[in-house]
């Protein structure tokens, strides 16, 4: 599949030499749209119904010598409302993929052995099966179930999780004669998160002998600690890793318990040593995020993702590596002026490869992990991919170059080889392509434009299938949440820029302040300023593009979710005629009931503030949506989740009621059973058609 050069698109534009965590910016003048327009192949557009027909590829696992890959693939069923997900494998070097497993269900690789042999779950047991001549084989029968699966290297012990009654919070745990009862009973915050109430029941790792698939007695490794791992609500095996000689384990917890942990993301590294049963805090003292722990394949040094400040879930992201043996330790990222996304060990055990935002893009960078950067306290860090991709994950590593799953705006995750020495990416899997070709293309481009303060914001701009510059088209602003989210060649089942372009519409979707990729000051700019200079960001991306002969200045819409449907609710009362349209989805609509009803404070305390201190004044006065109602006067679209617990329903009840009682024409989508997202393909189905509908009636 070729692939436009993003990196050669922005040198035309704003050319930017990275050396040792500096930038040097190079203008150069871009050339005018109509020179860059080519003509595309005609086909048919991508509608809701094709985008949930496609597969949806994960790379599972690498085989030993690193020539074949396994990988699963999603189906969504409509029939049935539910996906199907089976394993495949596929030479590296490229071939015809075959079928590894077929069960009802869904498989996901544990691991790879040396002799071919995949271990892999399904339904809560390990099962087992040889990359080239084997027969699906059972391995586990364990009577509840397992989760989050790490062998140890040696075979020898089994760590995996399951959720252990700790507190009586649900009232047929804590009054047994009332079986029928459904009550809760809290004395402390963390009494519910994302979209589930607190039953008193946390994860925790749990430690047992293993023997060709026989599992022994499980030892609770966080016995009586009322704290979580994995982590809630999104930790897996991922807080899990073993030492190499497989003496010992690291998880990932946060110890802290009630309304303390809400407010916390003091996260720490947790050595539990299996002969004596000791339990070290490998973190003490760094008070951020401590997450990812990863051995090198020596076992001689671990390294993990670290953020600096307690309360601060968007901070910078570094990556740690520690000594053991010396107990020495260092930031390899200290002085890049970035934050990493993930990250991975060569297996000669000297380079760190890492996924990182970089200028609307997510691409890969490598360390240089040996005994210099000890004295230098500081790491040699080269870009690696560079092109109008983004990376999202690193497979594995052959001798000649990484296996990486990649994605654009145009194109749903698939794997790729790239090389070492010629710089490209391979495509591997090939499991859209034949949907893809009967589509119609939809062209994507860069785009800066000058901001209010002065300094240069990007955005990607998403056009029509064979866009004619001499037509008039109307437009979508993309607002995007977090807020400190990136904007980048991300591919959405769901906010889907093709999809949008493919209905006729231009979506510009800008990297405004909030956004990593762009610096860490950029990054942290948006935190107490939700309504400032965030929001002009978007004034003047939308008024630059509509300069542009082809925009329909009369056809404008704004559209959103989380604090991308904040910043709809703030633009539907600063906006001054910009918009015929918008559509907010879990929005936060009064900073102050938000405030008081969200889960997560931590986040609300570090970007927001607290509503009684008057410091924060701005963020419930200014910067608060529900304070410029009296200006609202455009149609508006409200979606609102029933269990989203991160902005609870009342927001969007709010929102839609001061709406209807202002005369303004507006919708409300209620998804009961979804939370933040909209996880149901059916329901999936409903939120796109409500959305096109409201388009195709608002902006005429």
């Amino acid at each position: 599949m070729l692939r436009l050069s993003y990196i050669g698109a922005l040198l035309l534009i704003n050319n930017m030499v990275i050396a040792q965590g500096k930038e040097v910016p190079q203008k150069i003048e871009r050339p005018k749209l109509e020179d860059r327009v080519r003509t595309l192949p005609k086909g048919s557009p991508l509608t809701p119904e094709k985008l949930w027909e496609l597969g949806r590829v994960s790379a599972e696992g690498l085989s030993a010598d690193g020539t074949q890959l396994i990988y699963g693939v999603s189906n969504y069923q409509f029939a049935a409302n539910k996906s199907e997900k089976n394993l495949y494998v596929v030479p590296v070097r490229g071939g015809a993929a075959t079928p590894f497993t077929q069960g009802a269900g869904a498989e996901s690789v544990l691991s790879v052995e040396e002799n071919g042999d995949v271990l892999y779950l399904y339904k809560g047991q390990i099962w087992q099966k040889n990359l080239n001549n084997g027969t699906d084989k059972q391995l586990t029968d364990y009577a509840d179930g397992l989760e989050n699966v790490k062998i140890s290297p040696d075979g020898k012990h089994i760590l995996f999780s399951k959720a252990v009654l700790l507190k009586k919070y649900h009232s047929p745990d804590k009054y047994a004669d009332l079986p029928k009862s459904d009550v809760y009973i809290f004395d402390n915050l963390d009494y519910r998160h994302w979209d589930t109430w607190n039953n008193g029941r946390f994860n925790h790792p749990f430690v047992a002998t293993y023997e060709h698939g026989k599992i022994g007695e499980a030892k609770d490794i966080m016995a009586d600690e009322p704290y979580y791992s994995p982590q809630m609500p999104f930790g897996g095996a991922e807080d899990f890793t073993w030492a190499k000689d497989s003496q010992s384990l690291i998880y990932v917890a946060k110890k802290k318990f009630g309304t303390e942990y809400a407010q916390s993301t003091n996260t720490d590294l947790y050595q539990y040593d299996l002969a004596t049963g000791q339990t070290v805090n490998l973190t003490e003292g760094m008070p951020g995020y401590d997450t990812n722990p990863q051995y090198s394949p020596d076992g001689k040094l671990l390294g993990w993702l670290s953020m600096k400040t307690d309360g601060y879930e968007a901070d910078k992201n570094d990556i740690i590596i520690y000594e053991p043996a010396s107990k020495r330790q260092v930031n390899l990222t200290q002085f890049w002026d970035g934050t990493v996304n993930s990250f991975t060990w060569s297996k000669d055990n000297s380079t760190i490869y890492f996924t990182a935002p970089t200028k609307g893009t997510v691409q890969v960078f490598s360390i240089d992990v040996r005994k210099g950067v000890w004295n230098k306290m500081a790491a040699k860090i080269k870009p690696l991919t560079a092109g109008e991709f983004d990376i999202t994950g690193i497979v594995g590593e052959t001798k000649e170059g990484l296996v990486l799953t990649s994605t654009t705006m145009t194109h749903a995750p698939e794997v790729y080889f790239f090389g070492f020495k010629n710089k490209e990416l391979r495509q591997i899997t090939t499991v859209n392509d034949a949907a893809y070709s009967e589509l119609a293309e939809t062209k994507v481009e860069g785009r800066f434009t000058k901001a209010s303060d002065g300094l240069d914001l990007f955005s990607w701009v998403i056009y029509p299938p064979n866009f004619d510059p001499a037509k008039k088209y109307p437009v979508l602003l993309f607002c995007q949440g977090g807020p400190q989210s990136a904007t980048t060649l991300s591919y959405s089942f769901r906010w889907n820029f093709q999809l949008m372009a493919s209905q006729g519409y231009i979506v510009i979707a800008p990297n405004r302040r909030g956004m990593p990729g762009w610096g860490v000051k950029w990054n942290e700019q948006i935190s107490k300023d939700w309504g400032g200079q965030s929001i002009q960001d978007y004034l003047s991306a939308i008024d630059d593009l509509s300069k542009e002969s082809y925009v329909d200045k009369n056809r404008i819409a704004a559209v959103g979710a989380s604090y991308g449907g904040y910043s709809v609710f703030m633009l539907a009362g600063v906006h001054e005629g910009r918009f015929k349209s918008l559509i907010s989805h879990c929005g936060l609509f009064d900073m102050t009931s938000w405030y008081g009803t969200t889960e997560e404070l931590f986040f609300a305390n570090h970007d927001i503030g607290a509503y009684w201190d008057p410091a924060n004044a701005k963020s419930y006065d200014a910067f608060n949506p529900i304070k410029h109602v009296d200006k609202w006067n455009t149609p508006i679209l409200i979606f609102q989740g029933g269990k989203d617990y991160r902005v609870p329903i009342g927001q969007g009840l709010e929102a839609f009621q001061a709406a209807q009682l202002k005369g303004v024409k507006s919708r409300l989508v209620y998804l009961p059973e979804e939370n933040h997202w909209v996880l149901s393909g059916h329901n999936a189905q409903v939120w796109q058609r409500e959305f096109f509908n409201w388009l195709a009636e608002t902006l005429k």
